[in-house]
């Protein structure tokens, strides 16, 4: 027998038991091995860092990557679902420095490599308990028994595998470039990177004066980096822009700046004399004084002249550029162009070098306001003012980057870009504007990929490199040990730095570059290292490559997605997945990002131990978070999910094992096949719903559009519980055992049962426990996770008897919005409801289920017409916002005729979709129509539908009204007092005179509805409750028999 089911529950300690359950069965086990040997569904994991804890991105992105493996599962595929640790690069670098009073590339080296790498191996793995614990409490099945790990040495030999394959075909080259640099850490940062942390700052805007070497005028020109005014070598102008000489009045000296930002520095045009106008390429090669000394002696070398640059505009500042060629990248170019050395008095810890002895030592940040003060004492400051701007910051040390011109390591990307679009388009991107658009524009516009950091702890470029600069890239351990005749075990930094080998060229000795690899493209390479290929697994991964799904947020398209996609075409021309969900970004409820220090999110754990998994999965799933949109994460939106899913779903479940055990009904006595022979039409409607359900979310989670699974979920529990079991209850009442009633369990019961396995892979918790109670010991699966998906069976599809009930359901909810607008409760008897429609096939199927109309909406009577204008009458205007903008002119005739709209002509809008007036085409959306009834009573309007409700009451209304209230007050009690719905009670009442004449008229039907085997009026009694009803005191008193 079915265990007893309780109607109240504590979804979170439910998920605790069942946790339990499924260790002390190994069914995460038993799960990661099901249909092994079978058909592969490959999925990729992006590994995350251990060395913080997860939050809610980790637990959304998770909740993915849990969904569609489940799913696959039960489809029959086989999915590893192998788990992976990030373990090299700045976060785990940065921590270390941290605890160990570190503060920089000179500390490091002063402390030991060897020392700081095997420090940063002894915290990598801190949290990963932690991890673990919190994933599983999602209710994710992983396999961590069998992780790989980035710090692993096959891992690294197959990163050096794919370098090595990368060198050869010429992608991979060393270049001076300015780069974005993080002071704080010493290196180099990628592009997209460099993209991953901008905020919004107050910075110095100066504007500055050069004074002129060949006339008594100064150039202008604006910064908002004050601190790259020593370094700098030239102005740049564009060649066909209109520039003018002022004479300012004020001062008499005399200024160049672009002729359209004269506004910008002066108010009024008194301020100023044009003493010339010219175009900007007269200004080319004229010279000026530098503004500080240090590189004077550049001059010769072309220093200190004027330079014609495209890239030059006059839409903010003065229109003449400051350039400082280590400091900004079109300041590089230009340079190198007109054929002026690059000068770079910072270190690499972004510090004033003794080249510029007034600011030895000082952060290039810091020194803003002393190079202020010090370009003021010289009078070369003309303004100075505060801008707010977007600058970016590093990701990992959240201080302002800089950008520096640096010798470092890339990937070639411009020979890979065709390719990479093209492979692109292969992959199905869910929401799919990211495919062309987000990630499209950032391959349209990739830049060469800088792969190296001045670091520590990483995977050790491979090359080795003599003092000629003859090179050599390595590409296995194997190598490495021949050419060293050393035998090699890990492949970090300290290990191999010390290994040097004979050129095979030259026989020069061989040194390696001191550079590590950037953590991104160890991450890229996962779908090789994490098998070791191809040093173990070839044809395993040959077989399974691309990937079918991969998931991870909206940063990762310059990121995992992006170096991925690098690699794989690099290595095999191919798109590294085939399909791949992006969610969007978790915020705090006030739209801000949630931030440790400001509390302003509620901890995940909380949430999981308050609420429970489920309640958070089915959240996160139906939110924007879930195809890329940002969410403002709510507490309230997960109780939501409790009371508008789970609670729901509970209901019915226990429904179903509350009156099946007080009938003694056992799973054993269903039988499949008497589905396929119902004669309920709601037995046979919701069997169809089903099947329907089982189609609809089987087409969305194949085009992985899982956002779209949740609403469809909660509309089915919605027709189960406020439709189905609502409208059948009296079928389970019943005291006698029928074929009806049979098949009202067996309806009921494969109904639920099914409808777990259909939610298993979001639900996995409920779903679980319903099944594990439903389910018939020994003759199936150990979990509902083990269980084929549902197919659809098409012998049990009405889909005119699903149309007709979704038309019933319209009318009633038609007739409640009625009664509610009018404020009539439902249990309020009411004479009549008529329906208004022209539909032969509406007509009849309201006809076919009168009754049910009748009794959901507490109708006396329900009757028909298709003349609506005899109870109708209806006004027609223009709505003026959307329609005035198109129709210009036109308004005001078409208004006229809308204002003067038949019926026929509204009949006609509805059933077309469009009226034509005027040779415009007037849509429903268009048109605002009011509709009043003729009758005293209320109308509502759906569609080709309209209900008018008879609203006077009598006093037989009134008082059967009462009666159905008397009823929901002792229901609510017998809750209250935790009785079982089967319990027979006693009731005992007292209230005002005219109360109990309704009450003794409807006698019979109340004492039915409440299982009461007694019911009288007393006038001392221990009263159980105190209510009213129509203002009048009701005091209640109940007991079971």
């Amino acid at each position: 027998m079915m265990n007893p089911v309780k109607s109240d529950v504590h979804f979170p300690s439910l998920e605790e038991a069942i946790l339990k359950f499924w260790k002390e069965n190994s069914l995460i086990e038993k799960g990661l091995k099901a249909n092994e040997g079978k058909e592969p569904f490959v999925f990729y994991d992006g590994p995350p860092f251990a060395t913080g804890l997860p939050h809610y991105g980790h637990i959304l992105a998770g909740t993915l990557k849990d969904i569609v493996p489940r799913y696959w599962v039960m489809k029959g595929r086989y999915v590893e679902r192998r788990w992976g640790w990030d373990c090299h690069g700045l976060p785990v670098e940065f921590e270390v420095e941290n605890e160990l009073g570190l503060h920089g590339h000179r500390d490091v080296e002063k402390y030991g490599v060897a020392k700081f790498n095997e420090a940063c191996r002894s915290i990598v793995m801190r949290y990963t308990k932690e991890w673990e614990e919190v994933i599983t409490r999602t209710g994710r099945w992983v396999d961590f028994e069998n992780k790989y790990r980035t710090m692993d040495t096959p891992f690294m030999e197959t990163v050096w595998w794919v370098v090595k394959q990368l060198w050869e075909k010429n992608l991979i080259f060393e270049g001076h470039r300015v780069m974005p640099y993080s002071w704080r850490i010493s290196t180099p940062l990628s592009n997209f990177e460099a993209g991953l942390n901008y905020k919004e700052v107050q910075d110095p805007a100066l504007t500055v004066r050069f004074k002129s070497v060949t006339k008594n005028r100064y150039f202008l020109a604006w910064t908002t980096t004050p601190w790259t005014l020593p370094s700098n070598l030239a102005l740049a102008v564009n060649a066909e822009v209109d520039y003018v000489e002022i004479k300012e009045t004020a001062t008499t000296d005399h200024y160049v700046l672009a002729e359209s930002r004269l506004s910008a520095y002066y108010k009024l045009e008194n301020e100023y004399e044009i003493v010339s106008k010219f175009k900007g390429k007269e200004l080319e090669n004229e010279t000026y004084e530098p503004l500080f000394p240090h590189f004077k002696d550049k001059k010769s070398e072309g220093a200190f002249r004027i330079l014609l640059g495209e890239y030059v505009t006059a839409s903010d500042g003065t229109g003449l550029v400051h350039t400082a060629p280590a400091f900004g990248e079109e300041d590089f170019e230009i340079c190198r162009k007109y054929k002026i050395p690059i000068v770079d008095p910072t270190d690499f810890e972004g510090k004033f070098t003794e080249e510029i002895p007034e600011f030895k030592g000082l952060n290039i940040k810091d020194a803003d306001k002393e190079i202020i003060k010090y370009l003021k004492a010289k009078n070369a400051v003309v303004k100075h003012e505060t801008l707010v701007h977007s600058y970016p910051f590093c990701w990992r040390s959240d201080t302002p980057l800089m950008n520096k011109a640096i010798s470092t390591w890339f990937v070639r990307l411009e020979p890979l870009k065709e390719d990479l679009l093209k492979n692109n388009k292969k992959t199905r991107w869910v929401p799919e504007h990211l495919r062309d658009g987000r990630f499209g524009n950032w391959l349209e516009n990739a830049r060469d990929w800088n792969i190296s950091r001045n670091r520590f702890w990483g995977t050790p470029i491979p090359i080795w490199r003599d003092e000629d600069g003859e090179m050599h890239c390595v590409g296995s351990i194997e190598e490495l040990e021949k050419l060293t005749g050393k035998k090699v075990t890990d492949l970090h930094k300290h290990f191999i730095d010390d290994l040097t080998f004979k050129s095979p060229k030259t026989g020069k000795l061989m040194r390696r570059i001191p550079e590590v690899l950037d953590c991104w493209f160890e991450s890229g390479s996962m779908p090789y290292g994490q098998l070791h290929y191809p040093f173990e697994n070839k044809e395993k991964l040959e077989k399974n490559f691309p990937a079918h799904f991969i998931a991870e947020g909206t940063d990762q398209t310059r990121g995992w997605f992006y170096t991925l996609s690098v690699i794989a075409t690099a290595l095999f021309n191919k798109p590294p997945f085939q399909n791949v969900i992006v969610n969007g970004l978790v915020l705090a409820e006030d739209g801000k990002k949630m931030s440790k220090r400001l509390k302003n999110y509620p901890d995940p754990k909380s949430i999981l131990d308050n609420f429970g998994a489920d309640a958070l999965r089915a959240y996160l799933m139906s939110s924007p978070a879930s195809h890329a949109e940002d969410l403002r994460f709510s507490e309230g939106g997960v109780k939501e999910v409790i009371r508008s899913v789970l609670l729901p779903l509970w209901n019915a479940y226990s429904f179903l094992v509350t009156y099946a055990r007080a009938d003694q009904w056992e799973p054993t006595q269903f039988k499949g096949e008497s589905l396929d022979h119902l004669e309920n039409d709601l037995d046979r409607w919701i069997i169809s719903r089903l099947q329907s359900l089982v189609k609809n979310v089987e087409e969305k989670m194949e085009v992985y559009h899982l956002y779209e699974v949740v609403p469809q979920v909660i509309g089915f529990i919605d027709d189960l519980t406020n439709w189905y079991i609502r409208l059948n209850r009296r079928r389970f009442w019943g005291e006698e055992k029928t074929a009806d009633k049979e098949a009202a369990y067996a309806t009921l019961y494969s109904t639920i049962l099914e409808f777990s396995k259909i939610m298993a892979p979001i639900l996995p918790f409920i779903t679980e426990e319903i099944y594990q109670n439903l389910r018939v010991k020994n003759k199936s699966p150990d979990s509902v996770h083990l269980c084929a998906y549902p197919e659809q069976k098409q012998g049990r599809i009405f889909q005119e008897l699903e149309v007709q009930m979704a038309l019933i359901q319209n009318v009633v909810s038609m007739g409640r919005n009625a009664r509610n607008t009018n404020k009539l409760k439902t249990r309020q008897p009411l004479r009549e409801l008529l329906v208004i429609t022209k539909n032969p096939e509406d007509k009849k199927a309201i006809e076919k289920y009168r009754e049910i109309i009748s009794t959901e909406l507490n109708m006396k009577k329900v009757s028909f017409t298709s003349d609506e204008a005899k109870w109708v009458s209806f006004s027609a205007k223009p709505n003026a916002k959307i329609l005035g903008p198109r129709l210009g002119q036109k308004m005001k005739s078409i208004s006229q005729k809308i204002r003067e709209l038949t019926p026929e002509a509204v009949e006609k809008l509805e059933s077309d979709g469009f009226l034509e007036m005027e040779g415009e085409k007037v849509f429903p959306g268009e048109i605002i129509l009011d509709r009043q009834p003729k009758q005293e009573g209320v109308i509502q309007t759906m569609g080709s539908i309209t209900v008018w409700i008879d609203t006077k009451l009598d006093i037989g209304l009134i008082q059967e009204g009462q009666a159905r209230e008397l009823v929901n007050r002792i229901q609510k009690l017998r809750k209250d007092l935790n009785f079982e719905v089967v319990d027979r009670i006693n009731v005992a009442f007292e209230t005002s005179e005219e109360l109990q004449q309704a009450f003794q008229i409807h006698r019979g039907y109340i004492m039915s509805e409440v299982l009461a085997a007694e019911f009288a009026p007393k006038t001392k009694a221990a009263w159980s409750a105190e209510q009213e009803i129509d203002g009048v005191t009701l005091k209640l008193a109940i007991e079971k028999v």
